[in-house]
């Protein structure tokens, strides 16, 4: 995977200057609540969600299991329905695939669907260093774009802006990538969405080159499939002579049966939508109807050393519907940039430290950017057992160091820190294994408790900073018992 967004600190220091932007907050809370309400409605719908979830847990897991299988069966399928397909391990091998396919059309602008295969590997400074200048034509990725910003959530990657900062980008911004936005142009939706409109609409029909990613692979045809809710994708995939597609290989379905679950779980959870108003499939090329060439490329970029993680893995099987991100308590405080990383919020924080490693200080720390509060693994329609993979996580960073990618290989660094809370586990372990020193211990805590400060210092002070020190009894348990009970056997 490619780095983290330049000049990200790790997601403590990032995250405490977040939560102190008061207008940041505001748009996280109104947009994640009402998407959240809107989600539980949909999903309520349908008698038989749990069912679907299941299914879609098992398919999934079916897919990464035969994976090999599967991806050599979907390139002899777009082979045979006149597609090339590329093999990328990494994000560089994926760049130079796409700037050449491009270059070698004596093209030199490209029209994007929204992808979050081509944000993770840099695709558009990539393409930019070669001369080729690349328009996002989602209208939240174009809002992003034309801000010089950053995506903050998957589904909806301007979450953090509000309608007066659109407008104000529009009004400044727009000219310098095209038609200019309409004179007068106020925060009205309806007006955003006509000047979004008339700018991308002559990028549509000048464009020879588009580029996407997808949503599903249906092995059995080599059919891709990208779901949308405003039909500007849909531009991208037919107006376009050629056609570039880089996609994970976690995203993969064997069937089309297979498929038909995630697009009943999909929008529900995403878009809280019953079916996505534009879902687009496409198979090779076809005379006289969409692009004359496809290209696909197959993306690894740690996608196999995530694989062989047992319980890593099944962060694999996310489908980005981005449930998880708005229902998190931590991403609605702090916002998708405090994640450095394309995938923000609870997933980001379990996928990002696979697929780059957890050898960067943020990467490091991303497994601990959560409260484990459990509410990510009951929204999400594959059931990836999010608090299970953090902690595993956790464990990985504090008990053997970290791990990093370099080209394609996976190196194993030192711990860095984690001194303080691996002799604290240390030591209750030995406590806990000795009755005698567990009860002393706790006698003389309670018999000098008016002593015990609040707030703990040094390192301590990241815990204590906004929280006081649980006051101790003035006599431990195990005493209150047997003064009060005599040592009897009995429960409480």
């Amino acid at each position: 995977m490619s780095g983290t967004f330049v000049g990200m600190p790790a997601f403590p220091a990032a995250a405490r200057e977040a939560v102190r932007d008061a207008t940041l907050r505001g748009n996280l809370h109104h947009a994640t609540h009402t998407i959240r309400a809107k989600r539980a409605k949909a999903v309520a719908e349908v008698s038989d969600w749990a069912l679907l979830r299941e299914a879609g847990r098992r398919i999934k897991d079916h897919t990464l299991r035969h994976l090999d299988r599967y991806l050599v069966q979907v390139e002899e399928a777009v082979t045979a329905a006149g597609g090339t397909v590329h093999w990328a391990v990494d994000a560089a091998e994926a760049n130079r695939i796409v700037a050449g396919l491009v270059r070698a059309t004596g093209e030199s602008e490209v029209v994007k669907v929204k992808s979050m295969a081509t944000q993770e590997i840099g695709l558009n400074e990539a393409l930019e260093a070669e001369g080729i200048r690349a328009y996002e034509t989602d209208l939240a990725e174009l809002i992003v774009q034309l801000g010089k910003d950053r995506p903050s959530h998957i589904l909806v990657p301007a979450i953090h802006r509000n309608r007066g900062e659109i407008r104000d980008i529009f009004r400044s911004e727009m000219k310098e990538w095209g038609r200019p936005a309409p004179e007068g142009l106020t925060d009205a939706p309806a007006e955003l969405a006509e000047a979004a409109r008339l700018h991308l609409r002559e990028k549509f029909l000048r464009a020879k080159v588009g580029i996407s990613g997808a949503n599903f692979v249906v092995a059995e045809t080599g059919t891709l499939v990208v779901v949308e809710s405003e039909g500007n994708g849909r531009m991208c995939l037919t107006l376009p002579e050629t056609l570039i597609s880089v996609v994970g290989i976690e995203k993969i379905v064997p069937t089309w049966q297979d498929l038909e679950v995630f697009l009943q779980t999909l929008p529900r959870s995403s878009t809280a939508e019953r079916m996505n108003p534009y879902t687009s499939t496409w198979t090779g090329t076809t005379d006289g109807d969409g692009p004359a060439t496809f290209h696909l490329v197959l993306l690894d970029n740690g996608r196999t050393d995530t694989l062989a993680d047992e319980v890593g893995r099944q962060a694999l099987r996310c489908i980005r519907c981005s449930a998880c991100l708005n229902v998190c308590p931590v991403y609605e405080r702090a916002g998708g940039h405090a994640y450095g990383s394309v995938y923000p919020g609870p997933i980001g924080a379990v996928l990002s430290p696979q697929l780059r490693g957890t050898g960067s200080a943020i990467d490091a720390s991303l497994p601990y950017a959560s409260s484990l509060c459990g509410a990510c693994y009951d929204v999400c329609p594959v059931a990836i057992d999010i608090p299970e993979v953090l902690v595993h996580l956790r464990e990985r960073v504090a008990q053997g160091g970290g791990a990093t990618r370099e080209g394609n290989k996976v190196v194993l660094r030192p711990a860095r820190g984690h001194r303080a809370e691996r002799a604290a586990m240390r030591a209750a372990r030995v406590a806990l294994t000795h009755p005698a020193l567990l009860r002393g211990g706790q006698r003389l805590a309670s018999r000098t408790r008016r002593f015990h400060p609040r707030t703990l210092p040094g390192p301590g002070r990241a815990w204590t900073g906004s929280r006081d020190l649980p006051a101790l009894p003035a006599e431990p348990f195990r005493d209150w018992w047997q003064r009060t009970h005599g040592g009897e056997e009995g429960t409480t």
